[in-house]
């Protein structure tokens, strides 16, 4: 499901292999929070990576609509957890995106602080509002870090999902290089960022993205109660339900 190897002293490359696209359910969103919590005892920057053509598909739609809403409330704290464990995180976080990134998936992306897409016919995007599912506050606010709030209003309106030089010129990510190379450069741009000495990094990363938090943390937080009655909504449940019947065939 996740699967941990140390590519150095300084760096550990996580790379998540659950299912065909590692879709994020409540099993996989659960492991990557332990996984997430014991690294952050170390001082190990990260590099997160995917398996085969996709990076992370995002939710799994069809354990929404199998469990309903009691699993998205079990489910909606397991993926803001997530996303708050990653932007938070005190270390180093380099995004190293193999395929296809999508809704969640992408979200996990811009949470990091340095972000490397492969060459190739790997799509990225936050399709969530042609879903019809709201943001958590984090999930916003990530995006808007990554991307410099230039154009996200655009990017999550219209939901659209972008190739690796139409991701790079929106600032979904910092450099496109070939397939064959992501993992290696990955691993060199974390090292770069680790030896940067801890408290200075903490410091500047934290300064970065507070005004982030601060919002995250004052009306963001009274919006994700909101945003948890959306997705437990009837309604909701129904546009998840045609959206899959439309796009994934079921």
């Amino acid at each position: 499901m996740i699967k941990r190897e140390q590519a150095s002293n300084r760096v550990t490359v996580v790379q998540f292999d659950h299912g065909r696209v590692s879709a994020l359910d409540l099993e996989f969103l659960l492991a990557l929070r332990a996984e997430l919590a014991d690294l952050a005892g170390g001082d190990s920057a990260l590099v997160l990576t995917g398996t085969g053509s996709a990076f992370s598909a995002g939710v799994d739609l069809f354990q929404i609509l199998d469990g309903g809403a009691d699993y998205v409330a079990q489910f909606i704290p397991a993926l803001v957890g997530v996303f708050d464990d990653l932007f938070g995180y005190q270390r180093p976080v380099v995004a190293a995106v193999n395929g296809h990134a999508i809704a969640g998936g992408c979200v996990l992306v811009a949470c990091a602080d340095h972000r490397l897409m492969a060459e190739g016919r790997g799509r990225i995007g936050v399709p969530e509002q042609l879903v019809g599912v709201a943001f958590p506050a984090i999930a916003l606010a990530a995006v808007r870090y990554a991307t410099g709030d230039v154009g996200v209003a655009d990017l999550v309106n219209s939901g659209g999902t972008h190739l690796p030089d139409e991701a790079l010129r929106r600032g979904l990510v910092d450099e496109v290089v070939p397939a064959a190379e992501l993992l290696d450069r990955a691993i060199a741009k974390a090292e770069q960022l680790a030896a940067i000495p801890n408290g200075t990094f903490v410091h500047t990363k934290r300064s970065l993205r507070d005004r982030y938090w601060t919002e995250v943390e004052t009306t963001g937080r009274q919006r994700d109660a909101e945003m948890l009655e959306v997705w437990k909504s009837p309604a909701t449940m129904a546009a998840i339900s045609d959206y899959v019947q439309k796009t994934l065939g079921k």
